[in-house]
């Protein structure tokens, strides 16, 4: 007779705590570098940088420590552009696509969507008075797919106990019939004020809500399973410090269903004149989660940096694990890369003065 040895508290800690993570995950992927993906981000951030045109590039590997080479891997990338009107006021247009990857299921999510803002000038600076300021309405209008690969995956039906193996011939008895999902319209949108005092002092608040339309995103032959709305508010900007040096908070929060998350830290930026148009950023972040009945609890620390030249702008950052599943990844989070192009524009001065994010 083969001894069933019983799994400790901590093991069994260990699969509740891994359990509700991938619940979280069952919600949209995010970003650490919250300023780095601005389309994934809000839809009102179209078009608004110092330049004609931006590329940008996001991707992120989650728990390689626990999940080893399946771990949550997230790629994005975005394109757009913008185009004046009368009056000061601008309209940005793009598109971006995003691929999520969970597991060994290989659980997949997939979504493009095009993007369109407009820029309303509410008043402009003159002879170095007062402020710029742009009031920004942004949409966006895609579509999305999730799969699974089912044959990665096994049942209770396929665990033969006298072998105490999974037979992987065996049916596993479960409603797979469709598989990925059918496609999804999905819509989002967005608003975005902003306010630039003057070269490097600047503030910024914006709030989105993506999925208006809750879209069905049940595998299967399952009761419809509505995706739940992302509401995201965000509030930043930069003051100067010194001849070199600024300072550039930034507070994320993003609520969705019963899950909730706050990025708040901050960016020290320096930029010498030396350098000439060469910026390097360094800062920390601290990422807190709800536990649903607990209230919000530190989940990790966020530090990055970010390299600036005339065209790119190179992030690197990384997350330490400090909450209960640092015991089980030794604080290895997640590492992140975000790599943006922007086209400086042909003019002397931007075509629209906007501020770091």
């Amino acid at each position: 007779m083969k001894n069933i040895h019983q799994p400790s508290g901590f093991f069994i800690g260990l699969l509740l705590l891994i359990g509700s993570i991938v619940c979280a995950q069952a919600q949209d992927p995010r970003f650490s570098q919250i300023q780095s993906s601005p389309l994934q981000l809000n839809p009102a951030l179209t078009g608004v940088y110092p330049g004609d045109h931006r590329l940008a590039t996001n991707y992120r590997e989650l728990y390689a420590s626990i999940l080893g080479d399946q771990p949550y891997r997230t790629l994005a990338a975005s394109y757009d552009a913008r185009l004046p009107l009368s009056g000061g006021d601008y309209v940005g247009i793009g598109i971006q696509a995003l691929r999520d990857q969970a597991g060994i299921g290989n659980f997949t999510r997939s979504t493009a969507h095009l993007s369109g803002a407009y820029l309303k000038q509410l008043n402009s600076r003159y002879r170095g008075r007062g402020a710029d300021q742009y009031l920004v309405a942004g949409a966006q209008v895609g579509f999305g797919q999730y799969s699974v690969a089912s044959n990665r995956l096994w049942f209770s039906e396929q665990y033969d106990q006298e072998s105490a193996s999974i037979d992987w011939n065996k049916p596993a008895g479960e409603l797979f019939e469709q598989i990925p999902t059918r496609l999804f319209p999905d819509v989002n949108a967005g608003l975005l004020w902003y306010s630039l005092f003057e070269d490097r002092k600047s503030i910024y608040a914006g709030v989105a809500v993506h999925h208006i339309n809750r879209p069905d995103i049940s595998l299967g032959s399952f009761a419809a399973e509505r995706l739940p709305q992302r509401w995201v508010a965000t509030i930043g900007g930069e003051w100067l410090l010194g001849q070199d040096l600024s300072v550039m908070p930034a507070v994320a929060h993003l609520r969705q269903g019963v899950y909730a998350s706050t990025t708040v830290g901050t960016q020290f930026r320096y930029n010498s004149r030396e350098w000439k148009e060469v910026a390097l950023r360094v800062g920390a972040w601290l990422h807190l989660s709800n536990a649903i009945e607990q209230g919000f609890l530190q989940d990790a620390i966020i530090v990055g940096t970010v390299l600036e030249t005339e065209k790119l702008n190179i992030g690197l950052s990384y997350d330490l694990t400090v909450s209960r599943l640092a015991l089980a990844n030794d604080t290895r989070g997640a590492f992140e890369l975000s790599v943006q192009y922007i086209q400086p524009s042909k003019t002397r001065r931007p075509k629209v003065n906007c501020p770091n994010f």
